[in-house]
């Protein structure tokens, strides 16, 4: 199978795997953001803080967004640096955050031995405008790589900044849940062929993308319910992705 799904957690799942098996490092871990007082960032669930009273759909809470800034940069440095371990040199990461995460993401990445290379932006559409200020309509993506990049070994051109709106209806599996067309022009950062992990799967979207870019895949996803749907979504993008030639090749 092209990809591989762990059920637990990140930290004790990395830490079993070996080094220099992946290329690149695409995830989007709780950003940890956005409670002003210390009675609001320990009481409220990841699902208050991400979804509308009004919303119409269930979806489940996950764990991990309580932290204060101290304690999330100290977690995303242990975690980054037992990814830096598993990337080959060249390789690259790419971590989600939001503006008020964006200096300690870029602080912690660094801690673990990354050279930061920059910061990508992805613009939402659709985001809430706010009366009397400016919309919080971008979240960001700081990427690294493990020692310096030969673009000659893997010549693609790609863009800085990325718009789409979240999945919705339907189609929204997760809080947090990104575009999988914002992920497939970023897992390929990756060569062809090769290996993308995310140690906060969520409900698979990097997976789908890396799968669906001919790219393998291992995830990591803490929560049950979330490594459930995430199982089901990569299964079925193999079996959509299957061709003639493959299905009689199984024959």
């Amino acid at each position: 199978m092209p990809f591989s799904l762990h059920q637990g957690d990140a930290l004790g799942v990395l830490a079993g795997m070996p080094d220099d098996c992946v290329d690149s490092v695409i995830t989007d871990p709780p950003y940890n953001s956005g409670g002003r007082t210390a009675k609001e960032r320990t009481s409220r669930s990841a699902k208050a803080k991400y979804t509308s009273a009004d919303a119409k759909h269930e979806l489940a809470d996950f764990t991990g967004e309580n932290m204060d800034q101290r304690s999330y940069g100290f977690w995303l440095t242990q975690i980054m640096t037992e990814a830096h371990r598993l990337t080959r040199t060249g390789g690259t990461s790419l971590l989600f955050t939001d503006w008020r995460q964006l200096p300690i993401t870029t602080d912690a990445i660094q801690a673990a031995g990354w050279l930061w290379r920059g910061v990508l932006a992805w613009h939402k559409p659709q985001a809430r405008p706010q009366r009397g200020r400016f919309t919080q309509n971008c979240e960001f993506i700081v990427w690294a790589s493990k020692g310096p990049i030969d673009g000659s070994r893997h010549a693609v051109y790609l863009p800085g900044m990325y718009s789409a709106s979240q999945p919705s209806g339907a189609k929204r599996q997760h809080i947090t849940q990104k575009p999988v067309e914002v992920m497939r022009e970023l897992v390929k950062i990756a060569p062809p062929g090769g290996t993308v992990l995310d140690f906060c799967a969520g409900s698979g979207s990097t997976g789908v993308a890396a799968l669906l870019e001919g790219r393998d895949f291992i995830g990591v996803e803490k929560t049950e319910h979330y490594a459930s749907i995430a199982a089901d979504r990569l299964t079925e993008t193999i079996r959509e992705t299957l061709t003639q030639d493959d299905m009689v090749l199984a024959v």
